[in-house]
């Protein structure tokens, strides 16, 4: 299969704020992988297939390199993924695994039932503040950002008043378009900064966080991390634990409004396990069929390739950058039965939109209590909430590395 002559501009433009580009079935049908023009006006590869963009992101010879002199730069002023900062976390093999033990233990499970009543705390409060203030409100601005920020915080042992600062700072590392290189570049240090200090203080000030622990372990030679990598985990995990959730929490709930249906099959189904007493499984399947069925994800996650490989029958030279389409990829009617329709109910559902592989996502459990949580407090205490305009007026965040609506205007 020929790569399609035809070079699309990538992100692909699409006005609708919930529905995909009408690209990926057709290029997932005749073309799943296809030329296309970065922001920066560098070519990549676009892979738009489920088993094609599993296969890449599960295969070692596909890295996060994309510092690499024949890099595709994702935009002319760099950006999160270009930047030197990137590979200070190892890329693969035994380091990345073992970087990955060290701060997985805090996004176990078992971690994330105990920090879930805190949560729903959190999540009450901002509700009802949000209802003090009168319809209506913007769920994205009142509940969607503030939570994962407190939450992240709190287990970064970050004080949460900074997170006006950490908002700018992450738009400006996750903005493709929006920011100059010098803008970027001085968000970067100031971050960079913030952290070093903050790691300074906890170093002589341990609580009980994250970074304490990955400091309480010492250094390299310990079997722990230096300075510099703590210091970016601290960083990369601030971004990456509050941006993305944040906008999720707006996109799904603004899915599951903008269908009224979907929103009673929820009311019903939480009055039943209230009655019984039981498992509010239809939560949990929403959440994932949510994470699958999001058309507006972002930016999908880049690699540089190492050696020749081949996919979808089309030879890949070395230095190829190829960007992964997880959105594209869980809309693939070969692995999802009527991938276009939101079932509540889908199980199994082994969408992408985590990843896949060794670098999937380390907070994935962090995101889905969080998400879990927000929708069992909003169907109890706003079982009336709907979206406050109609669904065709809710608009996309552009630019960014992660895909969010502006504002998710709400009445109840």
């Amino acid at each position: 299969m020929s790569v399609e002559e035809q070079v699309l501009h990538y992100p692909i433009p699409n006005d609708a704020a919930l529905d995909p580009p009408a690209e990926w079935a057709r290029l997932r049908s005749t073309c799943p992988v296809t030329h296309v023009t970065l922001p920066s006006g560098d070519r990549a590869t676009l892979l738009t297939r489920y088993e094609d963009v599993k296969q890449v992101l599960a295969d070692p010879r596909f890295t996060r390199q994309l510092t690499a002199p024949d890099a595709a730069r994702l935009s002319a002023e760099g950006g999160v993924f270009n930047s030197e900062m990137s590979q200070i976390i190892p890329d693969g093999g035994e380091e990345h695994q073992h970087w990955r033990r060290l701060v997985v233990k805090w996004f176990t499970a078992k971690r994330m039932a105990a920090m879930r009543p805190t949560m729903t705390q959190i999540a009450e409060d901002l509700i009802d503040d949000m209802v003090k203030r009168g319809a209506p409100g913007d769920l994205r601005a009142d509940l969607g950002f503030p939570l994962p920020v407190y939450v992240i915080c709190d287990m970064l042992g970050v004080p949460a008043t900074d997170r006006d600062r950490f908002s700018y700072w992450s738009d400006t590392l996750l903005n493709l378009t929006r920011y100059s290189k010098a803008e970027t570049e001085a968000a970067q240090g100031a971050f960079f900064q913030y952290m070093s200090d903050h790691v300074a203080a906890k170093r002589h000030r341990p609580s009980d966080d994250l970074l304490s622990e990955l400091i309480a372990v010492g250094g390299p030679e310990d079997g722990g991390l230096s300075d510099l990598q703590i210091l970016v985990t601290g960083m990369a995990l601030l971004v990456a634990g509050h941006e993305t959730t944040a906008n999720m929490i707006g996109k799904m709930v603004s899915m599951l409004l903008a269908d009224r249906d979907r929103w009673e099959r929820l009311l019903a189904d939480r009055d039943r396990w209230e009655r019984l007493l039981a498992d509010p499984s239809l939560i949990r399947t929403t959440v994932e069929e949510s994470l699958r069925f999001d058309a507006n994800s972002g930016f999908g996650l880049p690699r540089y390739l190492r050696e020749e490989t081949e996919v979808s029958g089309t030879v890949l030279p070395r230095g190829t950058t190829v960007v992964c389409s997880m959105a594209a990829a869980n809309r693939d009617e070969s692995t999802f039965e009527a991938a276009d329709q939101m079932d509540l109910t889908r199980s199994p559902n082994p969408h992408l939109a985590f990843g896949a592989g060794a670098h999937s996502c380390l907070g994935q459990a962090l995101a889905r209590t969080e998400l879990q949580v927000v929708l069992e407090v909003l169907l109890r205490k706003l079982p009336t909430l709907e979206l406050a305009v109609p669904v065709e007026e809710l608009e996309r965040v552009e630019g960014l590395a992660v895909g969010g609506l502006r504002t998710v205007p709400v009445r109840w």
